[in-house]
């Protein structure tokens, strides 16, 4: 039996070297020729890796390169980014707002309180308290057809008014998280009678098809949380893997070169020991795309793992990533079932929110992206999502939100039926809401093209809403205040 000794390190001292040493942030914009190299050192603590990845995701930088160090107590990051156009960085606040950030993440405990009425079809019943933050509903099921639509219009029907909306799917199961307020009146809900009758509504859509999944996982839960405060897609990844999304996954196992069967261009991991330090060696590859190293980051944290060390590369349209790590509490990775879970779970991570399509499956269709821009008005939501159901197409992703009286919203649909999605679905769309502009295209990524359809009225086209876009407005007006960024 091996006897592993960890010394306590008091919270009070820990909190004093972190004020003592505060991160650090660096932007380069000399070194390399088609990016800015942003370098952070700071005092080292569990969790601050995926702090750094999340900041520079949030302002929806694109993270070419990557070079962790963390082992021991204090850590030197470097990375690649460039903006969504592939410019460097130019903008004179973005020091002082990453390094708000991280200080500002550091130094906060719980981003939200839970009130959860129940925690999953069979569990028991709870008191709900409310706070005077926004309020969100969580939900994760088995996934069918129409379900986000259905639970939409009960919102819609107890008069709540949703501000936003995210959900994914992957693996037959559904993760979305929907954020409410009185359509009456404006501010937070203080109802709690009235929020525990929401749960019920969620639940009986939920049990409207028990039984159709043996032993199916579901789960209602309500949260409050301060403005700003709450981070849906790391929030979102928590939710799917409690929900076990990563059980389905088939793992593709090759060796380390990354030669794997022909025709296969999936995500592949390989899980393997370094005797020398005890560090286990995870080797990823897989399509390149935004926010990659963001999901990667976030599922070795939600599973306990830290990482001492990391190289992360892009070329063309592969990315290979290289962590070294270690089980937090240095227990070790010594069951073949643990090492087949990380590899699953890694993958579920990277595909979940794109999902992938095998090039040699004769039964893969074409799935459409629906961008809508129209005015905000209480069930808009309800109507998108009632008009792609009746025409027997599931949403397998979704993102809404509001930039003022705006509503901004993407729509990833594919045909229940196996079927190619027919295009025309996008004006079927528009009209049910009303002279706004859609777009149509084929992947979650891909730019949005020339073609879309409006009226004489409709708003002009503008970028989808992204939390990345609304902190440049608010960094644009703040610039004239820090002095010029280090090089």
């Amino acid at each position: 039996m091996e006897i592993i000794y960890q010394p306590h390190v008091d919270r009070e001292i820990e909190s004093l070297i972190e004020r003592i040493h505060p991160p650090r942030v660096c932007i380069d914009n000399d070194s390399c020729s088609d990016c800015s190299v942003v370098k952070i050192d700071s005092a080292n603590k569990y969790g601050i890796l995926l702090e750094m990845v999340q900041a520079l995701t949030d302002l929806d930088l694109v993270i070419s390169k990557s070079y962790i160090c963390s082992d021991g107590g204090w850590l030197m990051d470097v990375f690649h980014v460039t903006d969504q156009a592939g410019n460097k960085l130019t903008d004179k606040s973005l020091v002082h707002y990453i390094q708000q950030a991280l200080c500002k993440t550091r130094n906060s405990k719980e981003i939200s309180s839970e009130i959860e009425v129940r925690s999953c079809s069979k569990g028991p019943q709870q008191k709900v308290s409310v706070s005077t933050g926004n309020v969100a509903i969580e939900v994760t099921a088995t996934d069918r057809p129409g379900l986000f639509s259905e639970i939409s219009a009960v919102l819609v029907g107890l008069g709540f008014n949703v501000t936003s909306a995210t959900a994914w799917t992957h693996n037959d199961r559904v993760a979305c998280i929907i954020n409410l307020e009185d359509a009456s009146k404006p501010g937070p809900i203080n109802d709690p009678e009235r929020l525990a009758h929401v749960e019920d509504q969620i639940q009986n859509v939920m049990r409207a098809h028990e039984g159709r999944v043996k032993d199916e996982r579901r789960s209602v839960r309500l949260r409050t949380f301060a403005a700003g405060r709450s981070h849906t897609e790391r929030r979102l990844h928590q939710m799917m893997y409690d929900g076990g999304d990563y059980e389905s996954c088939r793992a593709c196992y090759g060796d380390r070169s990354g030669e794997h069967k022909k025709g296969c261009d999936g995500t592949h991991v390989f899980v393997g020991k370094y005797e020398g330090r005890g560090y286990w060696v995870v080797n990823v590859r897989s399509r390149d795309r935004p926010k990659l190293l963001f999901d990667t980051v976030c599922v070795l944290t939600d599973m306990q793992y830290e990482v001492f060390h990391a190289a992360v590369s892009s070329k063309s349209s592969i990315a290979d990533q290289e962590y070294f790590i270690k089980k937090k509490g240095g227990s070790i990775l010594e069951k073949e079932s643990e090492r087949q879970k990380l590899t699953l779970c890694l993958i579920a991570a990277i595909e979940r929110r794109v999902p992938h399509v095998c090039p040699m499956s004769h039964t893969n269709t074409k799935g459409l992206t629906i961008d809508i821009r129209a005015q905000n008005r209480t069930g808009l939501l309800s109507n998108v999502t009632r008009v792609i159901r009746e025409n027997g197409l599931s949403i397998t992703r979704a993102e809404i939100g509001v930039e003022g009286e705006i509503a901004v919203g993407s729509f990833y649909v594919t045909d229940s039926s196996g079927q190619n999605v027919n295009p025309n679905i996008a004006e079927l769309v528009r009209r049910e809401i009303g002279g706004s502009i859609v777009t149509v295209h084929n992947s979650p990524y891909m730019v949005p093209q020339s073609r879309t359809m409006h009226e004489a009225s409709s708003i002009e086209v503008r970028p989808r809403f992204s939390l990345g876009s609304m902190l440049w407005s608010q960094l644009e007006r703040l610039s004239h205040n820090f002095g010029p960024i280090r090089s």
